[in-house]
C-alpha cells in the first residue's frame, strides 16, 4: 500500500524517538557537594529521609542521629535503640520506628519530640525495618529469627509473625497490589509477601545474583534492583519473578536505590564505590558512572526531591586497613552529600 508524506513523516518521526529512548544514558554526574560532621563513636547501618519534613535519620550506635537537611547539621536525636540497625518513618502518623537488634525490639518513637512511646516485642535481631502506607503496618525483619514481625502502627500491637525461610535483609512494598518483597540473603532469593494477608506467595531465585542485600524499587516499571554479594545489582521483574537485566557492581554492596525521575539506580559498596546505572528499558540497565566515595561507605538513601544521595562514612585507623572491620578514629563519623553536577540527557 502506498503511504503518503505524511504518513512517511510520521513513520520516520516514531523511528528517531525509538532511537532516543533506546539510546544509551548519559554520565549522570554525581559529585560530593558536602560533608556533614556527625562525631561520637560507634557503628551506623540504615540511612532513612524524610522528604517533606527535610530530615535524615542515620543509625549509630544505641542512637539514631537526626539531620536538618536545610541546615546540614544534626538537630536531635532517638535514644535508648540497642543495637539499632534500621529508622521507619510514618510522617502523617506523626511517628517513627527503629529495630533495635540487640534487644529484639521496635521502638515507637514521636516525631515531635522524638521520645520513645513504647517498645514492641519482635523475633531476634530486627534488622531492616519499614512502614507500609496503605494498612499502617510496620515490618520488621529478624535476621536470627528468620521471619517479619508484622505491627500496627497505631496500636503498637503485633498483628502477625511471618515465617521467612531464611536472613531477610532489605525490603520494599507496591501497595497497589498488596505486596511486601524482601531479600533473602542466604537463600538467594526474592520472597513476595499478600500484605493483606500476611502470607507468603511466591520464591523466585536471582541468579546470576546471589546473596542479595539492598533492594530498591521502580514502581511505575515494576521492577526491584538488588544488590548482590557477588558483585552484580540485578533487576528483576516482580510481575513475573524473572531477572530482566544486571550489571557489575563493586565489593561489599550493603544498600540500593532507586530514583524515578532521572531513572537511575545505585549500590552502595564497603569498597568506596557506588555504581550508578540507568534504567534505558524495562530489561536493559547500563552502568552511567562508578562515583568514588569513602572506604566503609555500604549504606546509602536518596532523596527523590533532590536527587541527593547520603552515605555514611568514618576515618580509620592506620594499621586497620586489612580487618573486615578496621577501627574507626573516634569523632570522624560524618555523612557524605553527593549532588548532580547537571541533569542526566534522557
Amino acid at each position: 500500500m502506498k503511504k503518503n508524506s505524511l504518513e512517511l513523516a510520521g513513520f520516520f518521526l516514531s523511528l528517531s524517538l525509538l532511537a532516543v529512548a533506546s539510546a544509551p544514558a548519559a554520565d549522570a554526574n554525581y559529585t560530593l557537594t558536602r560533608t556533614i560532621a556527625v562525631g561520637g563513636e560507634g557503628g551506623w547501618d540504615y540511612l532513612s529521609v524524610d522528604s517533606a519534613a527535610r530530615r535524615l535519620y542515620v543509625s549509630h550506635a544505641t542512637k539514631a542521629v537526626v539531620i536538618d537537611l536545610d541546615q546540614n547539621a544534626v538537630v536531635g536525636e532517638i535514644t535508648n535503640t540497642p543495637g539499632i540497625h534500621g529508622i521507619a518513618v510514618a510522617p502523617k502518623l506523626g511517628r517513627a520506628f527503629t529495630s533495635n537488634g540487640r534487644e529484639n525490639k521496635v521502638s515507637i518513637v514521636d516525631l515531635k519530640t522524638l521520645q520513645t512511646l513504647s517498645k514492641v516485642e519482635t523475633g531476634e535481631n530486627p534488622d531492616a525495618i519499614m512502614f507500609e502506607p496503605k494498612r499502617e503496618e510496620v515490618y520488621a525483619f529478624n535476621g536470627r529469627a528468620k521471619s517479619a514481625t508484622v505491627i500496627d502502627a497505631k496500636s503498637g500491637k503485633v498483628v502477625a509473625t511471618i515465617p521467612l525461610g531464611g536472613k531477610p535483609e532489605f525490603a520494599q512494598a507496591d501497595t497497589d497490589i498488596d505486596r511486601v518483597f524482601v531479600n533473602i540473603e542466604d537463600k538467594s532469593e526474592v520472597v513476595a509477601i499478600d500484605s493483606a494477608k500476611h502470607e507468603i506467595v511466591a520464591h523466585w531465585p536471582i541468579a546470576p545474583g546471589a546473596e542479595a542485600s539492598g533492594m530498591a524499587i521502580d514502581l511505575k516499571h515494576h521492577r526491584l534492583f538488588l544488590g548482590c554479594g557477588n558483585k552484580l545489582m540485578v533487576m528483576l521483574d516482580y510481575t513475573t519473578g524473572k531477572v530482566v537485566g544486571s550489571v557489575p557492581i563493586g565489593d561489599g554492596v550493603d544498600a540500593n536505590a532507586f530514583d524515578p525521575a532521572t531513572q537511575l539506580a545505585f549500590a552502595s559498596c564497603s569498597d568506596g564505590t557506588v555504581t550508578i546505572a540507568h534504567e534505558d528499558a524495562p530489561d536493559k540497565l547500563t552502568v552511567v558512572q562508578t562515583l568514588k566515595t569513602a572506604r566503609g561507605s555500604r549504606t546509602m538513601t536518596l532523596d527523590p526531591a533532590t536527587h541527593k544521595t547520603y552515605l555514611a562514612a568514618a576515618e580509620y585507623e592506620k594499621g586497620s586497613e586489612g580487618q573486615r572491620r578496621p577501627n574507626a578514629v573516634a569523632g570522624s563519623f560524618k555523612i557524605l552529600v553527593y549532588g548532580m553536577e547537571k541533569s542526566p540527557s534522557r
